[in-house]
């Protein structure tokens, strides 16, 4: 990359710049030896903003000698064009400053990059203010004076929290690293999240990330898929039941609100939930109060809900199948978590980290997948996204005969798409598609084929029975009328 030479127009001091961001120079001491700390961590990138001169040169040396690439701003102005022109991992900012002040800079901050990591530097008479820029997305603030050590314990805590999400989620792609930047975003506070994705992308390994980042890590997580379960039950599920309170409730129960009181309860599929439940819940969310099935007391729960669904819940609630209210209470936030189709740099890291996992609990020898393989499968569409490449690999594992598996070895939706008919089936015309167009149709054929069969139309497209079943709903597919029902 050109690097070009460039004087801060505050400071006057020289510097390296690359793309418009400086870096500036400071001469390395050839007696000291660099930490190990430094040497082991990715250089992040950190934007200082003050505008008191004397500061930003202060802070600027600290961190440039700790091993950060550090860029200085002298206003909030000046900071906001440098974070629409790069991305920035962490940015440490004066309260108090002529012109854009912290607060609103933190405002625009998040407007632009909604899972920026904000420090504030804060004056002992600002410390309001501080505390209220924590509760609109702010990581931490330091009171001034501070030491060294506490400038970098607390910009390593906001670093070390945003890297732990790597040890739990297997990506290379820049659509989940804006995911993980979003889990560490949402994990500070206590409000309800809503995490949309197909059936397999990893929403309940999202779930987990957000827990264990959270001030509620240390106590309970508790999922439930609200599909899974019968309606009836449902509810003692959630909310438990007294004794004698229906045929066979021979003790009482706590449910799953009172389990994870001050932790974390996650409920997949809440799309399935009937308008009754809805009800129930909504009132749950919004009282932080529960009643047991049978009981005539309430209990106070301190609960964090994250919610999951794989369906369009604002679809359902203009069809009238999803109540508006409750929408809008457990979409307080919201991740989207895209398909494996749509981040296709995670492929060739989830057959590694899948053939390491499912190898290690295997006295099979098996080294990896030959080249044929390999290449088929970073090619392959999986409809069933990560959940469907794990079972691959899995099952692969279990029948390959030598060091490497083979397409043999693969699930026969996935051989399929080897075949010279699936390769030369369709190609693409120069004046494009309409994906949607062509999806619908094959749908259509699947549908017409298997007459209106739901469960055989999923299997002969490589989808689950409810990836189907909302694809239906989307395109508006319907058993023609007067079809009698196979």
């Amino acid at each position: 990359m050109k690097k070009r030479r460039r004087r801060d127009a505050e400071t006057g001091r020289q510097g390296e710049a690359e793309n418009g961001r400086v870096r500036f120079a400071f001469p390395a001491s050839p007696c000291l030896p660099v930490p190990a700390s430094v040497l082991l961590m990715a250089r992040k990138s950190i934007l200082v903003v003050d505008d008191e001169k004397s500061q930003r040169e202060i802070l600027e040396m600290i961190l440039s000698g700790e091993g950060y690439d550090v860029t200085t701003a002298s206003s909030g102005e000046a900071a906001m064009k440098f974070a629409k022109e790069h991305r920035f991992d962490l940015v440490l900012t004066d309260l108090k400053m002529t012109g854009m002040d912290g607060i609103e800079l933190l405002q625009h901050l998040l407007g632009l990059d909604s899972a920026i990591i904000v420090i504030l530097l804060t004056a002992h008479g600002t410390i309001d203010s501080a505390k209220e820029a924590l509760r609109r997305g702010a990581f931490d603030y330091l009171q001034k004076p501070y030491d060294k050590e506490a400038l970098l314990g607390t910009i390593n805590r906001a670093l070390d929290k945003l890297n732990a999400i790597d040890t739990e989620i297997v990506s290379a792609s820049p659509n989940m690293e804006n995911v993980k930047k979003m889990i560490f975003k949402v994990a500070r506070s206590s409000s309800t999240v809503l995490i949309r994705g197909e059936s397999g992308t990893g929403k309940e390994l999202i779930a987990r990330a957000i827990h264990n980042q959270s001030p509620r890590s240390t106590e309970m997580f508790q999922a439930v898929n609200c599909a899974a379960i019968n309606e009836n039950l449902l509810e003692s599920e959630l909310f438990g039941h007294e004794r004698g309170s229906f045929t066979g409730a021979h003790a009482e129960k706590k449910g799953l609100f009172e389990v994870a009181d001050r932790g974390t309860l996650f409920l997949d599929e809440i799309a399935e939930l009937d308008v009754a439940m809805q009800a129930k819940l909504l009132r749950a969310l919004q009282e932080h109060k529960i009643r047991r099935v049978g009981g005539t007391h309430e209990t106070s729960v301190d609960v964090r809900v994250v919610a999951a669904t794989n369906r369009d819940l604002r679809a359902m609630v203009a069809d009238g199948r999803f109540r508006d209210d409750l929408y809008y209470r457990i979409n307080v936030l919201s991740i989207d978590v895209p398909p494996l189709r749509e981040r296709r740099e995670d492929i060739p890291v989830l057959i590694d980290y899948f053939l390491k996992k499912h190898t290690r609990n295997t006295s099979r020898l098996v080294r990896g997948l030959d080249a044929e393989t390999r290449k088929l499968m970073l090619d392959y569409s999986w409809p069933g996204n990560v959940r469907q490449l794990e079972s691959a690999i899995e099952r692969a594992i279990l029948l390959c005969e030598g060091e490497f598996i083979t397409v043999e070895d693969l699930p026969l939706e996935v051989r399929q798409e080897a075949s010279p008919a699936a390769q030369g089936a369709f190609k693409l015309p120069p004046e494009g598609i309409s994906f949607e167009d062509v999806e619908r149709d094959l749908i259509m054929q699947a549908m017409e084929q298997t007459d209106y069969n739901i469960t055989k139309s999923a299997k002969l497209l490589g989808l689950t029975f409810r990836t189907l079943q909302y694809r239906l709903e989307k395109f508006g597919i319907k058993k023609p009328e007067g079809k009698a029902a196979p």
